[in-house]
């Protein structure tokens, strides 16, 4: 029988010479390969490593972390340390930006080391969300200015889903591409080519716990799609909520979706509720590659300009029609708002 699977690093390999690349890329997604294996065995050996309780601490975001949302952090922050190829990285966990030390590197890491964490201690996927960009030139690694670019600039983005099999989902640009680590041989191998993200969808994501908390545009969505057959819809839709960003983006491009967080009465203070460097932004390059939408729902959030480096923001990506008629939704809604104030103002 001919071997034919293509693990990760050939995968890569191949990617290079085809692209004429430098073989930096490369050297990049090795380290975070070994650092995904690394946490994955973490999460998988459960409550015998006695890391499943709270750490004692808060983050940046000001939210109780998990032991294991601190070892995930830490071991990213290991691999930086110890390969060479990095300038600097941010966190969600960290408040600042973190430069490498003895690193000549080029590029600057974003990431979320376990997102979902509030599922750690029930079984359920949670996963690890990453962004890789440029250092741009003059700009030190330490400095957060650097970190402040548009989701249109990113170099590549992936997540690694730690389910009942590990995976990491993986663009640079050129499409979508899965890998299921092969625990036997410990390498992640190519199963999922050209993921791509169905057009039409009847599967929406939301917590429905924040429903009076909704801006208008998500209420009528949502409240068509309850509706089912006898409502403007004219067919079921099926709700699904995991609390994982990861888990939820995952279920869309294996078989489509909506996903929404929206920027709502009671998180508008601080913007909406997701990171836009550590979450928004790769999740949206992902989606966007696999020919599925990613909006603020009145805006490309690859298009977003960032001020800060823990800035929040709205999201509603997945399956490209249902996001076109959400966008369409709050379009009307901004219209009807600023006929309503043309007539209270004359």
């Amino acid at each position: 029988m001919t071997y034919r699977r293509i693990t990760l690093p050939l995968f890569l390999v191949q990617e290079q010479r085809r692209l004429g690349g430098s073989g930096v890329f490369t050297a990049l997604m090795t380290d975070i390969c070994t650092t995904c294996k690394t946490i994955s065995n973490e999460v998988n050996r459960g409550a015998m490593a006695g890391t499943m309780g709270y750490a004692g601490s808060r983050n940046v975001q000001g939210e109780e972390q998990k032991e294991l949302d601190v070892l995930a952090n830490d071991i990213f922050l290991y691999m930086i340390e110890q390969s060479g190829n990095w300038a600097g990285v941010a966190s969600e966990e960290l408040d600042n930006a973190y430069m490498a030390r003895g690193s000549d590197g080029r590029y600057l890491l974003l990431f979320d080391p376990l997102d979902g964490s509030s599922n750690i201690g029930v079984n359920v996927a949670v996963g690890s969300i990453f962004s890789i960009l440029r250092l741009p030139d003059g700009v030190d690694p330490s400095d957060e200015r650097g970190y402040l670019q548009p989701g249109v600039k990113q170099v590549a983005a992936g997540y690694t889903i730690y389910g009942s099999s590990t995976m990491m989902v993986l663009t640079s640009g050129h499409g979508v591409n899965g890998f299921t680590l092969d625990h036997n041989i410990g390498v992640f191998v190519l199963t999922h080519p050209n993921m791509r993200v169905p057009e039409d969808t009847t599967e929406y994501a939301i917590n429905s716990s924040r429903e009076r908390y909704w801006p208008e545009p998500i209420r009528r969505y949502v409240r068509e799609c309850v509706a089912g057959p006898d409502g403007p819809r004219g067919k079921r839709f099926n709700t699904r909520w995991i609390a994982s960003m990861v888990a939820e983006v995952h279920r869309i491009l294996m078989r489509g979706g909506v996903f929404m967080y929206p920027t709502d009465s009671d998180n508008a203070p601080r913007g909406g509720h997701l990171r836009l460097l550590y979450e928004a932004n790769p999740m949206a390059f992902i989606i966007e590659q696999a020919g599925g939408l990613a909006t603020t729902g009145r805006q490309r959030i690859l298009d977003i300009m960032p001020e800060r480096l823990h800035q929040r923001t709205s999201v509603v990506l997945g399956s490209k029609n249902e996001v076109e008629r959400i966008g369409r939704y709050y379009a009307e809604a901004d219209a009807a708002e600023a006929d309503a104030a043309d007539i209270s103002a004359a």
